[in-house]
């Protein structure tokens, strides 16, 4: 509905929160707006030089086709509608998880509002998960925080960071990887908080450089005071897994700077290259023993990833360890004042962290369809980055882990100029006519943060793997054609 023009409208463009107006999020930016607006056209009969739209723009593994587990959906199923316990349409197994997470609800119903920090029986399965995870390592259940999504525990252990101070006071700042995933940009920005960028070494297969942190957070220091670190691993948007070394490297790192670590673990079950290991920060850091074991520490998890997907029921979980007992309490009332995160979120991460055992009837099926899918998505991963890099003017590192690659290609210099001409980014306008003549929605690498003059995309390795070959397909012929028109 239209302002009505009787009044001056109070919230205006000029006069809203500023920081909102910053922020900015490129997985769902214009080109993805342009994308769907082409799925429309093409539904109305419109002629394109392709087909179907392709949205490799985002993490969405169902979107691309790629199937529920069949044990999580059960007991989803059951939860929201309880008299199935009655029926004989679904393994004892999965009436089990089912009885004991409508135990934790009150009133017996998912419909209900649990505890601000999730239901306890969920957080205490969560526990144990990360101890068998991590070789017997304790984990304290009330450490543990259910989130709707990562994203949300990430968000809101980051603002208990923010402090607007006076008119001297440096702003806090945050060290993230470059390239980063943009809800870190996109938050900082948001909170008025400084980002701190530190360049993975591409030519390493996006390692981590310490002498890089060491360069980094000595020219932050003069504009802001850094208060901690993100790291992403497995990574996003570049792929890549942190050896161990990388790991203790940063740990002493941030202890000898004070910072405190989010550590985004969401892609924990995605690792796919031979000789890669996920190795947990909280693992590694009780593991080098004191003062590394004291430091403040946050782990993220996720049922949006995985062999899981379930991007859209949003479940999530924090780990938080070592943080002083009065932030950990006003961090409680922060999140209180959103009264619980969605009670199905919960339930789908109480599946991932307590699934099936050896001896349940739903095992077999469980473990079956779990390495099929990953054993899928290591299939892709080798076959995008080995295309990828048959194409003239396309580098991409082995994708390692997660659901992503992020080569780097040769724009020529026209095509810079022409870029220049349309007011974009030489990888935005890439990214723009590679949309319009083929149908494939990838984000450019600027959306990220990448080394000056140097250019990317992210894609994902999410559609089926027919689907991935025609769309490999079509990038090799655009970019031919692009690399002829601006030679």
């Amino acid at each position: 509905m239209a302002p009505n023009n009787d009044h001056d409208t109070q919230v205006t463009v000029e006069n809203m929160n500023p920081c909102v107006k910053k922020m900015e999020y490129a997985v769902r930016g214009p080109l993805v707006i342009r994308a769907s607006a082409l799925e429309l056209e093409l539904k109305q009969g419109v002629k394109k030089p392709f087909s179907n739209v392709i949205k490799a723009n985002i993490g969405d593994a169902h979107a691309m086709g790629n199937k529920p587990i069949t044990f999580i959906r059960q007991v989803m199923a059951i939860i929201t509608h309880p008299p199935l316990l009655e029926t004989d349409a679904f393994p004892e197994d999965a009436k089990s998880r089912a009885r004991d997470i409508l135990a934790g609800c009150r009133g017996g119903s998912v419909g209900s509002y649990s505890d601000s920090p999730g239901i306890e029986i969920i957080r205490r399965h969560v526990a144990s998960y990360i101890k068998e995870r991590d070789g017997g390592i304790e984990s304290d259940w009330k450490q543990i925080m259910l989130c709707a999504g990562a994203s949300e525990g990430i968000r809101g252990i980051m603002k208990l960071m923010t402090n607007p101070g006076g008119e001297n006071t440096k702003r806090p700042g945050v060290m993230i990887p470059i390239p980063q995933y943009p809800l870190y940009s996109a938050s900082l920005a948001e909170y008025n908080m400084e980002q701190v960028g530190y360049y993975l070494d591409e030519a390493r297969n996006w390692a981590l450089d310490p002498k890089e942190l060491e360069r980094s957070i000595k020219e932050a220091k003069k504009k802001c005071d850094v208060r901690a670190i993100v790291i992403i691993n497995p990574g996003n948007p570049t792929g890549q897994v942190l050896t161990r070394e990388n790991i203790e490297a940063v740990i002493k790192f941030a202890h000898k700077e004070n910072l405190f670590v989010f550590a985004d673990e969401v892609y924990q079950h995605n690792v796919y290259a031979e000789g890669s290991k996920f190795h947990s920060f909280k693992k590694v850091m009780m593991e080098m023993g004191a003062p590394y074991s004291e430091m403040e520490v946050a782990s993220f998890m996720s049922c949006s990833k995985g062999y899981m997907g379930e991007c859209g029921i949003r479940g999530g979980y924090a780990e938080v360890v070592n943080m002083d007992v009065g932030v950990m309490a006003m961090l409680q009332k922060s999140i209180s004042a959103k009264l619980c995160p969605t009670v199905l979120g919960q339930a789908c991460m109480d599946l991932v962290v307590n699934p099936p055992t050896p001896g349940e009837p739903s095992y077999e099926s469980w473990l079956a369809q779990k390495d099929g899918t990953l054993a899928s998505l290591a299939r892709r991963a080798k076959l995008v980055a080995d295309t990828l890099n048959s194409i003239e003017g396309f580098t991409c590192n082995t994708v390692q882990g997660a659901m992503y690659a992020f080569p780097k290609i040769d724009i020529p210099p026209k095509a810079i100029a022409a870029a220049q001409e349309a007011g974009q980014a030489p990888d935005v306008f890439y990214a723009f006519n590679l949309l319009e003549s083929t149908g494939i929605c990838v984000i450019p690498g600027s959306g990220f943060g990448q080394l000056p003059n140097t250019y990317h995309f992210r894609t994902t390795i999410l559609p089926q793997e027919a689907m991935i070959q025609d769309m490999l397909g079509r990038i090799k012929e655009f970019h031919l054609k692009f690399l002829k028109t601006y030679s």
